[in-house]
């Protein structure tokens, strides 16, 4: 895993071999790295998890529980998720392998980081040993008073597309973007987290489930049962955190898919065929029916936004997948260009941390900092 180790292996994991992927060629845009071949480092060895003291837990998922720990030999702070296998009746659950699979292969600034795999008492216990980031983005807005400045707004929303946009050009869907994914650390750089639903796409690829990405940043044509929906899913959810993180609360927080779906036009107007070709198709195996909305009250959801952030956030929650903006058009839009600029990540202020088990107060300059766009 890149630095040697003392102890005796306890476990192997063979390299994951993957084809070719095709990578976008000629890219100039100043966020992002064309991407080298993209292949999964092959995993020699597993130390045992008592090599690693746990401290306290963080938070338990779909996919596993999350604890932070110390690395007994190096003093390191990591992140240990233990993976969810006792629904597994035979071998490694698809979804354990998915996530490893893609966090060793999208390395980037932006996406978090995979030290090793750790194995427990039997082969039923295995761990994710990744870097220690301190915050969410969900519980981060929840304590604090004020939303984000638009200068940090433009900081994050930089460092996300530009690990989508990787993401994209290794031909990965993440398929469960949300604000309680993106971790941050006291640096302002951002971590993309959890891959249980990440899956390749591509023309070959069987159809895959719709019942994919956490409700409230879920794409319409998801909530409507397409079932060959492509990476435009995860820039509808990009579109939604854009607008949480501007107003501090979800955009679209519904307990249904019926309900979710009507206050999606309700805000974007009910779509047609012209605005959505296959829209009538998608519907026509639907048994309910939604009220006529006049299309785009997003401006008066937003007043403080400028034109360029309500148009970048109008073209990430475009109705039609073919038409909404791919994560490395997103990244040259102007609204990342003009007053205020983007803030240097070091320049955010720092807060107790959740994860460190630390007393929730914020400082006071989140407290006390006043709107300023």
């Amino acid at each position: 895993m890149g630095r040697s180790r003392s102890s005796s292996p306890v476990g192997s994991i063979t390299s994951i071999n993957e084809q070719d992927l095709p990578i976008e060629e000629n890219n100039t845009n100043n966020y992002i790295t064309t991407p080298p071949y993209p292949t999964a480092p092959a995993l020699i060895s597993c130390r045992s998890v008592d090599n690693y003291e746990k401290l306290n837990r963080i938070e338990e998922g779909a996919y596993g529980v999350v604890y932070r720990a110390r690395d007994k030999e190096t003093g390191e702070i990591i992140a240990l998720k233990k993976l969810k296998l006792d629904k597994e009746k035979f071998g490694f659950p698809t979804t354990s392998l998915r996530e490893i699979q893609m966090l060793l292969m999208a390395k980037h600034p932006n996406i978090v980081d995979v030290k090793e795999i750790a194995i427990g008492s039997d082969i039923n216990k295995v761990f994710i040993a990744m870097e220690f980031v301190e915050h969410d983005l969900k519980s981060l807005m929840e304590e604090m008073e004020d939303p984000f400045l638009q200068s940090e707004i433009k900081t994050i929303m930089l460092q996300l597309l530009s690990a989508v946009a990787l993401l994209h050009n290794y031909w990965i869907i993440h398929r469960d973007l949300k604000t309680s994914n993106i971790l941050m650390n006291n640096k302002g750089q951002i971590k993309l987290a959890d891959f249980g639903l990440a899956r390749r796409f591509g023309s070959s690829m069987n159809k895959l489930t719709p019942l994919v990405v956490t409700l409230w940043y879920r794409a319409p044509e998801l909530l409507l049962g397409e079932k060959n929906y492509t990476k435009a899913i995860d820039l509808w959810s990009i579109g939604c955190i854009f607008a949480e993180l501007v107003n501090k609360a979800p955009l679209f927080p519904g307990t249904t898919e019926i309900e979710q779906i009507n206050k999606i036009f309700k805000l974007l107007g009910t779509p047609n065929e012209k605005i959505w070709p296959g829209y009538e198709k998608l519907m026509s195996t639907k048994s309910f029916t939604f009220g006529n909305y006049k299309y785009n009250n997003i401006r008066s959801r937003f007043p403080f936004l400028s034109e360029n952030g309500l148009d970048l956030m109008s073209k990430l929650l475009t109705y039609d997948p073919e038409k909404r903006i791919t994560a490395e058009e997103a990244l040259k839009h102007p609204y990342f260009k003009e007053s205020p600029l983007p803030k240097d990540p070091s320049m955010f202020p720092t807060f107790p941390s959740k994860a460190n088990g630390e007393k929730l107060v914020l400082l006071f300059l989140f407290k006390k900092r006043k709107r300023k766009f």
